[in-house]
């Protein structure tokens, strides 16, 4: 596997801005150079927070997720810390006398909702509520939509906040805000001012930043420069109400935010804690500072030098926090994590060589034609999620599955594009298929007189039988496909057929294919010459590719070449794209048995050793998808670059093999079941010799056991 670069500038990076926040609360210009503390505290140091919105959206907001428990676990976490803050601050509320202010009750359900029980604490409540919002705009509208309604907002927030001065002078601005600040005092939050940075983040995590880091660099520098401008301008006619948001900051941050990408290296993750308990923490010891001073009666050389003043608030800040730190690592609760490298065995799968084998077949197949990626059965068992998303981020806009459960899964990933249902799909579904943008497939007549009966208009593709006599409309029946074409409530944007054997070089199988490629382009033209609009065609699978490369059609819909093996080892085919095998399976050596001449191993005793033995335990067994049939010598795996034969018979969750001959085998190594490494068998190969296809071994892998994408 590849060890994955953490992203060690963010790291950096929050240190550096927590302690740039701390100029805002400090100012330690402001005892030299006036213009200089406001563009430090009022310019530069408002990237702060916008940068650690953007993280909490670099790892959060995506269109492309599993489920909403990301989301949760931040929620939860977050609203944790805000209350522990909350709680820490209280003692300085009841000496602000907070508590004896009217209408006590209301103003703190604002305060906690928007602006926060202390002042620097609003930044809580605008993550919570930001990273709610920006998660379900880019997941129900995408990127685009979601950039354009969250910059909407931004500016929207921006007239109540640097820009306040024109909105309160056109009266219908200033009553709309009147009214808003009678809800929360500022823009700046999480409706207004947080959802446009979360989402940058998400959207530079997709990969929509790909500039060299020199231009990012300069746009970086310009937009700082264009945002001091800006500040200075508002400063100098007083137009700010508060002076958190400028139009050039978006700019800015973006480029900010994508040169520190360019830093990866170790985890830190002590600094990511640290930064949040620095923020959390500095204005208490401002207070205490500030509290000595006057006890001490140094005010003149704390407080009266700015600078001072700012580096003590920094270095106890760091120091208290540190120590805050330390004392919870050394007594806070036991909690099991899962570490890498733990599972007893795991599904590797290789997004390289899933790339490469999208070119290898793109390359083969006709001009303008389109790649329809198959991720039925969770991706042939490579797991439907990581693959799908790999293939959507990579520009495939195309997939089939076999039940519109698996489909609803995909959109539910956030997956973008046609999704062609390949089988039935109950017509009281159809309700789903409406919903989740579905194409479902006519499997015959008497089902497209069904759904179309149901009175919702759906996207299909009509199935043609031209000699599978499986799904589809016979080819004959051309009566049958012209109605179809004229039903009211189903909008046909595609034909298909299946060929049978395709994958057969055996001429009597050759003309068979050929005769139903034949038939089903004189359906074609019978329906263009009749008037009829055709749609997009698709006949070839991944055989129909390799084997009949010189068809036309808009569609390939590849599915076992997809992931760079074939279904038979004996399997020939016209074309040899160089596919790449996607998948291996994998697992350690437990425990090493040490046998001699004429002991036993495993079930019924199958395995006798007729020399001193040693036995290797692999903890995967058929419930992982490995073939029983391959028990006692039939099957090998690999270890440390040698092949160890199947020893006695293989379980349930376990299996031996004999590592006599791999004299370097030592607990813990790697064991590679299936793969394509040295003389390793492939998954074909394995597959050949239980009497089965590559096809049925992957689809049954992988029910417990995890996928890892490398």
């Amino acid at each position: 596997m590849k060890k994955n670069k953490d992203y060690t500038g963010i790291d950096c990076a929050r240190l550096v801005f927590a302690l740039l926040i701390i100029t805002i609360h400090t100012s330690p210009l402001a005892s030299f150079w006036q213009t200089g503390d406001f563009v430090l505290t009022r310019v530069i140091a408002r990237t702060g927070v916008p940068f650690f919105f953007m993280v909490s959206g670099f790892f959060l907001v995506s269109r492309y997720t599993c489920g909403n428990q990301e989301l949760i676990n931040f929620v939860k976490k977050t609203s944790v810390i805000y209350g522990i803050a909350m709680l820490i601050y209280i003692p300085v509320n009841i000496y602000n006398g907070y508590f004896q202010t009217s209408h006590v009750l209301p103003e703190i359900i604002k305060d906690i909702v928007f602006n926060g029980t202390l002042y620097h604490l609003w930044y809580l409540p605008a993550s919570i509520t930001g990273a709610v919002i920006s998660w379900f705009l880019v997941k129900k509208l995408d990127f685009t939509k979601a950039l354009v309604i969250s910059f909407a907002l931004y500016i929207t927030g921006l007239f109540g906040d640097s820009y306040y001065g024109i909105a309160e002078n056109i009266p219908v601005l200033k009553e709309f805000y009147g009214q808003l600040f009678q809800v929360a005092d500022y823009t700046r939050n999480g409706i207004f001012f947080t959802p446009v940075f979360m989402i940058l983040g998400g959207y530079i995590r997709e990969g929509h930043n790909k500039l060299p880091l020199g231009i990012n660099i300069a746009g970086f520098i310009a937009s700082l420069v264009l945002m001091l401008t800006e500040a200075l301008i508002l400063h100098n006619f007083k137009l700010q109400r508060h002076d958190s948001m400028y139009i050039f900051l978006l700019p800015c941050m973006y480029f900010l935010f994508s040169m520190v990408l360019y830093y990866r290296g170790k985890r830190l993750a002590n600094i990511r804690t640290l930064s949040l308990v620095i923020y959390i923490i500095h204005p208490l010891i401002i207070i205490i500072i500030r509290l000595c001073a006057k006890l001490m009666h140094i005010q003149k050389i704390i407080t009266g030098n700015s600078m001072v003043y700012y580096l003590l608030t920094c270095s106890f800040s760091i120091i208290f926090s540190i120590s805050a730190i330390n004392i919870w690592n050394k007594y806070k609760p036991f909690k099991p994590k899962y570490r890498k490298g733990t599972d007893r065995a795991y599904i590797e799968i290789n997004l390289d060589n899933l790339g490469h084998n999208v070119k290898a077949l793109q390359k083969i197949m006709p001009e303008k034609c389109k790649l329809m990626a198959v991720v039925k059965a969770e991706a042939y068992g490579h797991g439907s999620f990581g693959i799908s998303v790999h293939l959507n981020k990579n520009g495939i806009n195309t997939f089939a599955t076999a039940t519109i459960d698996e489909g609803i899964r995909l959109r539910k990933y956030g997956i973008k594009g046609e999704i062609l249902i390949l089988g039935y799909t109950d017509v009281r579904r159809i309700h789903e298929l409406k919903k989740y943008k579905l194409v479902q497939t006519i499997t015959d007549w008497d089902y497209a007189k069904a759904l179309n009966k149901q009175g919702i208009c759906i996207k299909a593709h009509i199935k043609i039988d031209t000699g599978m006599h499986r799904l589809g409309i016979d080819v004959c029946d051309i009566e049958a496909v012209k109605r179809v074409f004229n039903m009211k409530n189903i909008e046909i944007c595609g034909i298909y057929t299946h060929l049978c054997c395709a994958d057969s070089l055996e001429p009597e199988d050759i003309l068979y294919t050929r005769n139903q490629i034949s038939s089903f382009y004189r359906l074609a033209d019978i329906l263009k010459n009749s008037g009829i609009k055709v749609p997009e065609l698709h006949i070839q699978s991944s055989y129909g590719l390799l084997n009949y490369p010189g068809i036309y059609a808009d569609y390939i819909r590849a599915g076992i070449s997809l992931y760079g093996v074939l279904s038979s080892p004996e399997d020939r085919t016209v074309i040899d794209p160089g596919l790449r095998p996607v998948l291996s399976l994998k697992s350690k050596i437990i425990l090493i048995r040490n046998l001699e001449k004429g002991e036993s191993a495993g079930y019924g005793r199958q395995f006798i050793a007729e020399r001193p033995s040693r036995i290797a335990i692999v903890p995967a067994g058929y419930a992982d998808g490995i073939p029983r049939s391959l028990s006692c010598g039939r099957g090998s795996v690999l270890i440390n670059g040698k092949l160890a034969p199947v020893a006695g018979r293989i379980c349930m969750d376990q299996m031996a093999v004999d590592i006599t001959d791999i004299e370097d085998a030592r607990m813990g190594d790697i064991v590679t079941i299936i793969g394509a490494e040295n003389d390793m068998a492939g998954a074909a190969e394995i597959a050949g010799l239980t009497g089965s296809i590559s096809n049925e071994l992957l689809s049954r892998m992988g029910a417990r056991l995890p996928v890892v994408f490398s």
